[in-house]
């Protein structure tokens, strides 16, 4: 398969802009395209043969239920039921964003689409260029991440590139993913409200809206059951994960750095590459291997809008050993640190 790559600016949409991809999401195929969390892989959510080309050109497992992207609060009601006053509620403060609800979904869903599940993750993008291709396309957009199943999700057209190139019928290049993680998750299909996944909009900004709100255990306990059918895209398999092994070492920073500068020059004395994802407070602290600073500790949300780009950086470099300092898990550190530990799978050094 040839891929078509078109470039688009936000400042600057014409108009027609979208009409040749929005013709390829009519016809059945695959179109990747930037959102403001990161790339996703687009095809029509109530066509099961487009969704299964997702799940082909990714690699990835049938039960990982797709997220269906609308372009209007109101399209919801198109593809749920029974759904509870809270779901119009965070609707309405955090759409369009980085907020994915899951409630009960209509017989109109395909069970291809929910990974089997009679419930369906749906979002409203911020993004213009993905509002307006849903809009212009006429139809439901299932998208997960635009990356191959498992590796880190794509913050820039050029990482779909590397990954899917051949592979879909066409990318967008929207320039770069500005959050950098995926949508916050939270599941509305009954009974307590929950967070299946943690992303940018946080437990406190959700309990403000409708109050209590708690964790599925999943999302607490470190590594997931592989016995238990996700409820929401990355609970159960391996995600985010960098070619070398990633190690998080977790403690007092000046033991932390003590101790990552004396494994990366045990494994460089091996001959190994080996890489450090450093802050812009500890970047000169590191005196082995290749060291790349992902942001200041001071902005997290420079963190999360860096983590998967220097963990495809290493990739290009071939690593075979990273290591890398822990964050703070609370507010939006818990997303950073929930995306760290699945790339890591879960090898975490206390000290």
């Amino acid at each position: 398969m040839d891929t078509k790559i078109i470039k688009l600016e936000i400042e600057n949409l014409a108009e027609g802009c979208f009409h040749e991809a929005a013709e390829v999401l009519r016809n059945g195929g695959l179109v990747a395209f930037p959102t403001e969390t990161v790339y996703g892989l687009g095809a029509n959510g109530l066509d099961e043969t487009a969704a299964a080309k997702i799940y082909q050109a990714k690699g990835r497992p049938s039960d990982n239920p797709l997220i269906i992207h609308i372009a209007k609060t109101q399209d919801m009601e198109s593809l749920a039921q029974e759904i509870p006053r809270e779901a119009y509620q965070l609707a309405e403060v955090f759409w369009p964003g980085p907020l994915t609800m899951i409630l009960r979904k209509n017989e109109f869903v395909p069970y291809q689409t929910t990974g089997g599940l009679d419930t369906v993750a749906i979002r409203l993008p911020a993004n213009q260029i993905a509002r307006g291709l849903i809009e212009a396309a006429g139809v439901f957009v299932a998208a997960p991440s635009a990356n191959l199943s498992g590796k880190p999700s794509p913050t820039l057209a050029q990482h779909v590139i590397c990954d899917l190139d051949g592979k879909v019928d066409m990318i967008i290049d929207g320039g770069h993913a500005t959050l950098g993680l995926e949508s916050t998750i939270v599941d509305l299909s009954g009974g307590e409200p929950m967070i299946l996944r943690p992303g940018c909009i946080t437990k406190a900004m959700l309990e403000n809206v409708i109050g209590k709100i708690e964790y599925d255990p999943v999302v607490l306990q470190g590594a997931p059951s592989l016995e238990l059918a996700p409820k929401a895209p990355g609970m159960k398999y391996r995600h985010y994960a960098p070619e070398g092994k990633l190690t998080i070492y977790e403690g007092d920073i000046q033991k932390v750095v003590d101790a990552i500068n004396q494994k990366a020059k045990e494994k460089l004395d091996n001959k190994n590459r080996v890489g450090v994802i450093a802050t812009d407070e500890t970047e000169a602290l590191y005196r082995y291997g290749t060291v790349k600073t992902i942001g200041s500790r001071k902005d997290e949300a420079s963190i999360a809008a860096g983590l998967y780009a220097v963990l495809r950086e290493f990739d290009e470099l071939h690593a075979e050993y990273i290591y890398t300092e822990s964050f703070a898990d609370n507010s939006l550190g818990q997303a950073i640190m929930n995306r760290l530990l699945k790339a890591a799978g879960y090898r975490v050094v206390k000290l």
